[in-house]
Parts: structure tokens; C-alpha cells; sequence
């Protein structure tokens, strides 16, 4: 039978009590009593069991962390960024793919509250009313990573989406192109969408090229969808040279569709994607695209939940952590 806190207590003729401050706070102890507690935790191999010390503490040391799509190899980054701070800081995560799921999201929310998290970091999604209100109501803390909510006072961690779309597109611009289109996320549903637009429309009136502000096409997150989408926007536009795609998933649909069709990259078309995943290096072409730092992203939210569970606010709100782009094969000069 498993060693139980109790035992220990008997063991070395302590209360239990005095058991978990020699194991939480060993200094509010006399010495001699802590010798003989840890002394019975050696000898009875004792293994402190961490729920039972949540429910002493009202701290767990674990965070739930909520991805909108697991598989999107964007919150790769994201989730290491995360952990690593979470080992320095001594917590660990649990985290729960929403699949951008309404009643999901909700119910993971109370998931958290059951199993005693400390706090939530929330990823890439809309923050919707009903996800505030429901963590509000289990008073759970929480901080947005890569997304930001205008409505509501949250502590969050991403970048200017809409600055970083506008030099994007400007660079497309300064290579000579002036037929540009846009493979974008949904507008509305989407935290990103309508940053991404602005700054592509932003950079297109400036430089007197508003005929292309309508040059675009929506798809829904995957690799397929911006295929599809980029297969809509040439049927309409086939004299574009430029594209610029609001994720590098979305870019490399782009190529592909692209390729399939007799047209090459950059030869017949310039490609620029959004994120500078892992693989918009290995792709073929590599690709130029809009860095996010997403390891700084995750690393700074964690921090950041750690900050307001401790002090119950942070010292800056809303955080924008640099970008840049990154010119690589799948665009060139006109």
C-alpha cells in the first residue's frame, strides 16, 4: 500500500499539518522536528502526492494551455516556448485542443476549475464572450498568447498583425510588382484576419494600387483550403504576379496549386507567407515570409500568467514582441 501523508506524520510523531510546512516551508519548523520528518519520508520512501497538496495550498503548479489545432505545426514554437518557461518556473502544463470549438472551449474551461489549474493560457482565437464569462465565473486567471481582445483587459503576448502584413506586402510592392492578391483567414472569426487585410489593403492605397484591395480569397486554416482558395483568386486575377498568404501554411497550399497548374515560384509569381514555421525553410522554394517569434510568445505568456498568479496583475498589459521578414527563394524582383 502506498505511503500517505499520515503515515508520515505517525511515523515521526508530528502532526500532519507540520508534515506538509516541512515540505512546503521547511523553515516555519524547528529543526528538530524537520529531522524527524525527513527522516520518516526516507524511511517510508514517501512520495508527495501533488493533488493533495493543491487542495492544502490552493496552488497546483500547473497551468492548462488551450490550441485551437494541435496539428498546426504554427503552435509547435508556441508550446515549446511555453514549457520551457514552465520547467524554470516550476509549473508544468496540461494542454487541450479546442479545435476552435465553441461548447469545447467552455468545457475545457471547467475541466481547468476541476482539475485545480492555476491559471490559463488561451491561443489564436477569437476571445469570445462566452470564454471570458466562463473564466471569469471559476476566477481563474488568464492570459492570451498570439491573439489580444480590445473588449476586455487581458494580459496578452503577440505582434502588430496588421504592421507585419503591411510590410509584407510593401516589400511586394518595391520589387516591382503592382498585381497582388491575397490568400487570408475568414474576417470576424478570425483574431487575425482583419489585422492581415488591413495591412495588405494599408499598403496597396499607398501606393496607389487600391484596384487590388478586392484581390482576395478566404481560407480555413489548412493547407487544402488556401489551395482551393488560390485556385478562386487566379480564375478571376490570372495577371497576378504577387501573392501574399496570411500564414506559411496557406503559402505553401499557394505553391502547390501553383505548381499543378504549370506556373513556377518566383519565376512566374512571387509568394510571401505569415508565421516563418520550421518547414518554411526546408519547403521548395524556401520561403520568404513574416517572422513571429513564437518560442518569445509562449515563453513571455507563461511569464506573464506567472506574474498576475502571483501579484494578481502584470506590469504591462498588452505586449507586442518584434517581427520581420524573412526574404528567401519564393519571391524576387519583377
Amino acid at each position: 500500500m502506498k505511503t500517505t501523508i499520515r503515515d508520515v506524520a505517525q511515523h515521526a510523531n508530528v502532526s500532519i499539518s507540520t508534515v506538509s510546512r516541512v515540505m512546503n516551508a521547511p523553515d516555519t519548523v524547528v529543526p528538530e522536528k524537520r529531522q524527524r520528518v525527513l527522516e520518516a519520508i526516507a524511511a517510508l520512501q514517501y512520495q508527495p502526492n501533488a493533488f493533495a497538496r493543491g487542495l492544502i495550498y490552493k496552488k497546483s503548479d500547473t497551468l492548462g494551455v488551450m490550441i485551437p489545432d494541435i496539428e498546426n505545426p504554427y503552435y509547435a514554437g508556441l508550446i515549446r516556448g511555453m514549457q520551457d518557461a514552465a520547467v524554470k518556473l516550476n509549473h508544468s502544463l496540461m494542454i487541450c485542443n479546442t479545435d476552435r470549438d465553441k461548447q469545447r472551449t467552455v468545457d475545457y474551461v471547467q475541466i481547468f476549475f476541476e482539475k485545480q489549474v492555476d491559471g490559463i493560457i488561451f491561443t489564436s482565437d477569437s476571445l469570445h464572450e462566452a470564454y471570458y464569462e466562463e473564466m471569469q465565473r471559476y476566477r481563474l486567471p488568464f492570459v492570451l498568447a498570439s491573439t489580444n481582445s480590445s473588449e476586455y483587459d487581458i494580459p496578452s503576448v503577440d505582434i502588430d498583425d496588421e504592421q507585419a502584413a503591411y510590410e509584407a506586402v510593401r516589400y511586394l510592392i518595391n520589387s516591382g510588382h503592382r498585381s497582388i492578391g491575397m490568400v487570408n483567414l475568414p474576417l470576424g472569426r478570425t483574431i487575425s484576419g482583419q489585422p492581415r487585410y488591413d495591412g495588405f489593403a494599408r499598403a496597396l492605397r499607398e501606393a496607389e494600387l487600391s484596384h487590388c484591395c478586392d484581390w482576395v480569397e478566404y481560407a480555413e486554416h489548412r493547407y487544402q483550403d488556401a489551395y482551393e482558395a488560390t485556385g478562386r483568386l487566379f480564375a478571376q486575377h490570372p495577371d497576378m504576379t504577387a501573392l501574399f498568404a496570411a500564414s506559411d501554411e496557406f503559402a505553401m497550399g499557394a505553391i502547390s496549386f501553383l505548381r499543378d497548374n504549370g506556373r513556377s515560384v518566383p519565376e512566374d509569381l512571387s509568394v510571401v507567407g505569415f508565421d516563418n514555421i520550421r518547414m518554411a525553410e526546408m519547403f521548395i522554394p524556401k520561403l520568404t515570409t513574416i517572422d513571429q517569434p513564437t518560442y518569445q510568445i509562449g515563453y513571455r505568456a507563461v511569464q506573464k500568467l506567472h506574474e498576475l498568479i502571483t501579484h494578481g496583475k502584470v506590469r504591462v498589459l498588452r505586449e507586442k514582441l518584434p517581427h520581420k521578414l524573412i526574404i528567401r527563394e519564393s519571391s524576387r524582383n519583377r
